[in-house]
């Protein structure tokens, strides 16, 4: 299995969001941190504002937060949304189907199987699972926090 970046970035801003809980983060923090394009987290973040996972605050001072519990939100959940439809193999999409062994091959059940039990993993993960070594983790994009010119003068 192999998902987009727009699915990793995702979860990016989301743990990022649950580690700086209940603070606002900012989108330049998280392409900052993670190295990323700006325009890109931004409309991550404005997807997951309408998909009722982040509560957006527009302005000067403004950014995201998460918009319910981390350990409300399922990893598996998300990923359905930035990945819309897991379509590994073309005759899991019965409109665009042209196999001609659709419901006989055994491949094609095996390839479900294993993208059911892929998601059942990412059913049983939160946001708050990703965020829970937070120590850790604020330790390690703590450097990266600093404004470039804090970082050169260091």
């Amino acid at each position: 299995m192999k998902l987009t970046s727009y699915s990793n970035y995702a979860m990016r801003s989301l743990q990022l969001a649950a580690l700086k809980s209940p603070d606002l983060v900012r989108i330049d923090d998280v392409a900052r941190i993670h190295n990323l394009s700006r325009p890109h987290i931004t409309k991550i973040v404005y997807e997951l504002g309408r998909a009722g996972y982040l509560e957006t605050v527009r302005g000067r001072g403004g950014g995201f937060r998460l918009a319910r519990p981390a350990e409300d939100i399922i990893v598996g959940d998300v990923i359905r949304v930035t990945e819309g439809p897991l379509d590994v193999v073309e005759c899991f999409n019965p409109e665009k189907n042209t196999c001609p062994l659709m419901g006989i091959c055994v491949l094609s059940r095996k390839m479900q199987e294993a993208m059911a039990a892929f998601m059942a993993v990412l059913d049983d993960l939160t946001i708050a699972d990703i965020a829970a070594n937070r120590g850790q983790l604020m330790e390690r994009i703590a450097p990266l926090e600093l404004p470039r010119k804090d970082r050169a003068g260091s």
